[in-house]
């Protein structure tokens, strides 16, 4: 990120850039600030190609035209796949593109294996947006608060993270209505997000476990059924919960292994919060029960897959399973 950001402070650029990783808002963010550098509102020397089935052939003749009355000529090519799939015919031609443009490839993943990837790597600049560590998340939204006049306690900055998730396109939503409710009021309380922030799924998979815990399968099943209701897929349903068992069972081995709860954040890369809400979750549960229940998240998606289980009715099963007093023995 700071190689792209010292291309366009010392207007020097590389002839190919790729872009890609998990964090949208990054990989938005530095596509556009690119296009605003090299070509800003001019339309005759930009080029945009998005999605699959583009024709390299069509990249490779707007690259090969002279820019109009300027310097450089920018194409921007947005969720291609080839850096996923390969693509020889791109990664030859990287090797000639002319002096007179910049290619930007914008992918949400890529494979470093692939001889494209290797190709701009050696001749261009790589940029991977990966997920955004708490610390830097947290001086990010206080830079956005404290350039809007605003403020927030530690406290509620947690309750915050809790509701919003880590997705920074997210974050960066729920950042503007918050400064906009709030008005002319500089400190921003948990009663504030309370009224205007959209809850994330990640926040409702909490309830769920919370529930699950204290064997209350009726709230379990509850939620289950509000997530539907808003078309939430169940597959993602399952792959939260799934994912929240494991973050519980790494958790609780650390914690049983004399492991401190700011060293267990450091060592899983995670909020503390999150790890204390971790904390307290699996000690409703028995290791021996997360195992299983992790188990029994891949059965149920190995039949979903097979076609031998309905998903809804899969996901049901599982929160059946571990929500009732006396179904699962520790």
């Amino acid at each position: 990120m700071r190689t792209i950001n010292d291309d366009i402070k010392n207007n020097k650029y590389k002839r190919v850039y790729l872009i890609y990783g998990e964090e949208a808002y990054l990989r938005k963010q530095y596509k556009d600030k690119l296009k605003k550098a090299i070509v800003g509102e001019d339309t005759m020397n930009y080029g945009y190609f998005e999605g699959r089935g583009i024709a390299v052939q069509d990249i490779i003749g707007i690259s090969e035209t002279l820019p109009f009355f300027a310097e450089l000529r920018l194409i921007i090519v947005e969720n291609s796949g080839f850096f996923k799939s390969g693509n020889d015919e791109m990664a030859d031609y990287i090797e000639r593109i002319p002096e007179t443009t910049v290619l930007v490839f914008v992918e949400e993943a890529a494979d470093k294996r692939g001889k494209l990837f290797k190709r701009v790597k050696d001749k261009g600049h790589v940029c991977e947006t990966s997920v955004q560590t708490p610390a830097v998340l947290e001086r990010w939204i206080l830079g956005i608060l404290r350039d809007n006049n605003k403020n927030i306690t530690k406290e509620t900055m947690n309750y915050f993270l809790a509701v919003s998730g880590t997705d920074m396109m997210n974050i960066s939503r729920e950042l503007e209505k918050l400064i906009c409710y709030c008005m002319d009021r500089q400190v921003i309380e948990t009663e504030d997000i309370k009224a205007v922030a959209t809850e994330q799924i990640s926040a409702r998979i909490f309830d769920m476990i919370d529930a699950l815990g204290y064997k209350n399968k009726k709230k379990a099943l509850d939620i289950y059924y509000d997530l539907i209701a808003t078309k939430e897929p169940p597959m993602r349903i399952l792959f939260m919960l799934t994912r929240q068992f494991n973050i519980m069972l790494q958790v609780k081995e650390l914690k049983e292994n004399g492991i401190s709860q700011k060293d267990i954040a450091s060592k899983l890369s995670m909020q503390p919060f999150i790890v204390g809400k971790a904390m307290k979750q699996s000690d409703n549960f028995s290791i021996n029960i997360l195992r299983r229940a992790l188990k029994d998240a891949v059965e149920i998606e190995t039949g979903v897959k097979s076609g031998n289980l309905d998903e809804k009715i899969g996901v049901e099963l599982l929160l059946i399973k571990y929500g009732g007093k006396n179904d699962v023995k520790k």
